[in-house]
């Protein structure tokens, strides 16, 4: 097995870039393979064109004759560009994406008569097999069926040979199955809410749009390297591995010269992100060493949600062509940073304001603000809600670890913008005067502009930061799904414009009191009550953890506990009124997820024993004995006096021993409680006992057999090092 290592080291390091080919301007063939605008005009009707552009702008249902002319425009031009295969293209609650191929190709059922067909039916909708996802209980292993149901809002691509027509998925009996149909109607919710909100200000703004613009950090490793890691290929991260004595501390890989043959994985990634229609935008080296990060232009956030699982899976293509292993796990190294995937939200209106961006005027100022504290105000009321939305066994690696937000959910919105605040809340109560209005006008919302020239420095240990024109949703694993979080968050937000609008009209009707004042007064009582949630420190330090338990703020540190606001009565109910889901659909998606965590802490844990007493304890033996001949040899030269001459291999043999000995009874142990917890009859009762009973071997179990990895010969130890993983270029 040591050659295996060395061979993999050997091949890795005399790695040649792989050569790419410019396909042409980016402007050029950006799209080149997206069924978008330009190629619904070449290939369909005016009239299904029109359907297509009604249903995306409004919403409105596609006619089934109608959808016979799209599928047959889209069919055309698939085949013109070589394709062979359809599919429904759809996100289940695996975390990855699903798609089953089907051919154009048909006979008749004499085998004559070959013909390429694809109709609106197999457009619109599909029946995959729902049985084998996740579904929380809500289909039992006989009631297979489920239904996959094209959405036109996110245009459908050619990706190889195969057309993909993104859909969303949901059961026989109407409940979503995946995370896109709950965004759509959380995104619906937010638009319907905030365009209400924005006609105080604008009469014209008739639909509001979330954006969003996510960067995806990650690691790459030479593929070689990684397949001497049982543990990286099973469990996407490294299990035990001292850390090598070169690691992130000398700051020179951020923002470094891009290594060739990463260059190269990167400009292959960005040509077919380019035909894709993925805007990516920017490259660079991240923190860790072999860390890296691609980030695009802002896009509608259903349509960048799609994006960012489409690269996920695009990213793992590309580098087998490079011979890379793609790592998206929140922490696949110890002792260096992890990833993240940094969630950038906005609105912007119709009428193209973006909502989040200071304006220059005093009333555009004042709809900035409206929308800036609302915010504010749902992620004070849903913080539990909002952390559980990040919740996962990987991401509670990397929370809080000197490298990303804390557990603790709070907001940071820079000096600038606290002074406003300040100013803000310090009006007098009831109506204002002319003199008051016109001085609030001038001197606190006039002023808001001047904030853009500093206000975008960052808090890198807050969760949720406001950056100049957006909030930044910081603490969003890498390798998760955008849709969870931004489901989340746009539906807080929804909720809070709703109650925001209520409270304004009511003021308005009530005390016959003019608008812009009922709108002061509402935000300056929501500043107040919002204190609590805004934070400008060091989030990382044991002050922060004791302040913001006094403030009432949560600090759920692991997924168990974090997830359980999702079935809180306050979260149902939220989600009810909106129509985003429904109590059935919130309380499958819970036990789904406890039953993700408990599985992958127990997949890690046979893995982690696996590897230690296969190949740490093996191998440490076979030193062993080599340093046991050694005594030996010690003993028939000097005879009495050997123990005195041989002490130090003594001691290390009497080491290896202790080390063997440990590694061995606490991977019993856990075996024993992994056994227990496999036992338990309920997702919640199996996720805590695996997390609280059966993960705090791993740290245990490791520290030994990193030691021993210190301790044993080089030349024998099998598994690749930290040295060679993260260093071989």
């Amino acid at each position: 097995m040591a050659t295996f290592r060395f061979q993999a080291v050997k091949e890795a390091t005399g790695r040649k870039p792989v050569k790419v080919e410019e396909l042409d301007k980016k402007s050029i063939i950006f799209g080149s393979n997206v069924f978008n605008d330009k190629a619904m005009r070449q290939f369909l009707t005016p009239e299904a064109y029109q359907a297509v552009k009604s249903a995306v702008q409004h919403g409105t249902k596609i006619d089934r004759k109608l959808a016979d002319y799209i599928a047959m425009g889209m069919k055309e031009w698939a085949l013109s560009k070589g394709v062979t295969h359809y599919t429904h293209w759809f996100q289940p609650l695996t975390g990855s994406t699903a798609e089953k191929h089907d051919a154009f190709f048909e006979t008749s059922f004499d085998g004559s008569d070959p013909v390429e067909k694809f109709g609106g039916s197999q457009l619109v909708q599909q029946e995959p097999d729902a049985s084998s996802f996740p579904n929380g209980g809500i289909r039992n292993t006989f009631e297979a069926r489920g239904y996959t149901a094209w959405d036109p809002t996110s245009p459908a691509f050619i990706f190889g040979t195969t057309l993909c027509i993104p859909t969303v998925f949901v059961s026989y009996t109407g409940e979503a199955l995946d995370y896109k149909a709950p965004l759509l109607r959380a995104l619906a919710a937010v638009d319907e809410a905030a365009t209400d909100v924005c006609r105080y200000f604008d009469k014209n703004v008739k639909k509001v749009t979330a954006t969003l613009g996510w960067e995806q950090e990650y690691f790459l490793i030479d593929s070689a390297l990684a397949n001497t890691r049982p543990d990286i290929i099973l469990t996407g991260r490294t299990l035990l591995g001292h850390t090598s004595a070169k690691g992130q501390q000398l700051e020179d890989h951020y923002f470094g010269s891009i290594p060739t043959r990463v260059l190269n994985y990167m400009r292959d990634l960005e040509n077919e992100c380019m035909l894709l229609g993925i805007p990516v935008k920017t490259r660079h080296n991240e923190v860790a060493p072999n860390q890296f990060e691609l980030a695009p232009i802002f896009e509608e956030a259903n349509l960048a949600v799609d994006h960012n699982s489409l690269i996920m899976d695009v990213m793992q293509k590309v580098a087998e062509r490079h011979d890379f292993k793609v790592l998206i796990h929140e922490k696949p190294f110890k002792g260096v940073n992890g990833s993240g995937k940094h969630n950038n939200w906005s609105m912007a209106t119709d009428t193209g304001v973006n909502l989040l961006g200071p304006g220059k005027t005093p009333m555009s100022n004042l709809q900035f603000l409206t929308f800036f504290i609302n915010t504010i105000k749902a992620v004070y009321k849903h913080e539990q809600l909002l952390r559980a939305s990040i919740a996962t066994a990987s991401n509670d690696h990397r929370l809080g670890a000197n490298e990303a937000p804390p557990a603790i959910i709070s907001v940071f919105i820079g000096q600038q913008l606290t002074k406003v605040l300040e100013e803000l809340e310090g009006v007098s109560n009831g109506k204002l005067s002319p003199e008051e209005k016109t001085d609030l006008k001038l001197n606190v919302v006039g002023k808001i502009p001047d904030v853009l020239l500093d206000n975008t420095d960052r808090n890198r240990t807050s969760p949720f930061a406001f950056t100049g024109n957006k909030f930044e949703f910081r603490a969003v694993g890498s390798s998760a799904n955008c849709a969870n979080a931004m489901t989340i968050l746009n539906a807080i937000v929804a909720k809070q414009l709703r109650d925001f609008k209520k409270e304004v009209d009511a003021l308005i009707e009530s005390k016959s009191m003019k608008k812009d004042d009922a709108i002061f007064n509402i935000l300056r009582e929501y500043i107040k009550e919002t204190k609590n949630i805004l934070f400008e420190g060091d989030g990382y330090s044991e002050e922060w953890e004791q302040e913001a338990e006094k403030r009432g703020l949560s600090n759920h540190k692991t997924t168990p506990k974090a997830l359980k606001a999702k079935v809180s009565k306050e979260s149902l109910a939220l989600f009810e009124e909106l129509g985003v889901m429904n109590h059935v659909e919130m309380e499958a998606r819970y036990e789904i997820e406890l039953e993700e965590y408990a599985k992958k802490i127990q997949i890690e844990g046979r893995v982690l024993g696996d590897i230690a007493r296969n190949h740490v304890i093996p191998t440490a033996i076979r030193y062993q004995n080599v340093l046991i001949e050694n005594v030996k040899g010690l003993k028939e030269i000097f005879g009495s006096d050997y123990e005195n001459i041989g002490r130090e291999q003594i001691t290390l043999i009497k080491e290896i021993s202790e080390h063997i000995a440990t590694i061995n009874s606490k991977v019993e142990e856990m075996t024993e409680e992994r056994k227990k917890a496999n036992t338990l009859d309920n997702a919640e009762a199996m996720a805590h006992a695996y997390c609280d009973k059966v993960k705090p071997y791993f740290d245990i179990i490791r520290n030994h057999c990193d030691k021993l990895e210190l301790l044993v010969d080089d030349e024998i130890w099998t598994l690749t090092k930290y040295r060679e993983l993260l260093f071989t270029r």
